[in-house]
């Protein structure tokens, strides 16, 4: 299940990246503003910053899977370890459905989640605004790095599939999975940010992303809703090898 959980996770973050580029697109904005003209005018140039950015974020979300795993490992070890997992399981898989339907702009279910994350970005922002204008890769790094913890419903989404991982490391290599399928997007806004944003603002590329995602979404819970039957309604399907009762 681990490998399903991280291409769901790689997916989710490919598909769900549209949404990135109004989030996140300011951030990448402030990461190539500090490069002289000459420089601004050369994707190649401005290429250093942006990955270490982006490298940057990715890690941040990496410590956030971590904490997310080793808090739905601990949550699954009291009682019963299989009910839990499944529970979880649904739970993330409702929630990509909610990411589907968001990111097709049919929903705003989420930003009631990227409000919960609101009073911890307003404690990083004043850091984060001491390192712009962004002089060298080095500081580029450390900003996306707080860049990470921004508020952004599809980064709660995928944390919740990253809590049902089962450990710190799998939630860690999930979380990861998921910022590196942001990347080709948020990269690519980096030098050509504007062709970016018409493509991610045309109605069938974020309804088609969408679409994919909630579908990602129901074949988790179909999944869980086989293992619950399978074990006949009780809970007691086995999450991993060695837990059935």
């Amino acid at each position: 299940m681990s490998l399903v959980l991280i291409l769901s996770a790689l997916a989710m973050g490919l598909l769900g990246s549209t949404h990135c580029v109004f989030m996140c697109g300011g951030v990448v904005a402030m990461t190539c503003s500090a490069l002289p003209l000459s420089r601004r005018a050369s994707p190649l140039a401005q290429l250093p910053f942006v990955l270490a950015c982006n490298a940057g974020r990715i890690a941040s979300y990496s410590v956030a899977g971590a904490i997310a795993g080793a808090i739905g490992a601990a949550l699954t070890s009291f009682g019963a370890v299989e009910r839990a997992q499944l529970v979880l399981r649904l739970a993330a898989g409702a929630m990509m459905v909610t990411v589907g339907l968001y990111v097709t702009g049919l929903a705003r279910a989420l930003a009631w989640l990227e409000r919960a994350g609101e009073p911890l970005w307003r404690r990083i922002a004043p850091v984060a605004r001491r390192l712009v204008p962004v002089r060298s890769p080095a500081a580029a790094l450390a900003l996306g790095a707080l860049w990470g913890w921004l508020p952004c419903g599809l980064v709660y989404a995928a944390l919740t599939a990253a809590v049902t991982s089962g450990s710190a490391a799998t939630g860690a290599a999930t979380m990861a999975a998921f910022g590196l399928g942001t990347l080709p997007t948020l990269v690519a806004m980096g030098s050509a940010a504007a062709m970016v944003a018409r493509t991610a603002r045309r109605p069938w590329v974020r309804v088609a992303a969408g679409v994919l995602i909630v579908t990602f979404g129901i074949v988790q819970m179909a999944y869980v809703g086989g293992a619950w039957a399978a074990d006949g309604g009780d809970g007691a399907a086995a999450c991993c090898a060695g837990h059935h009762p």
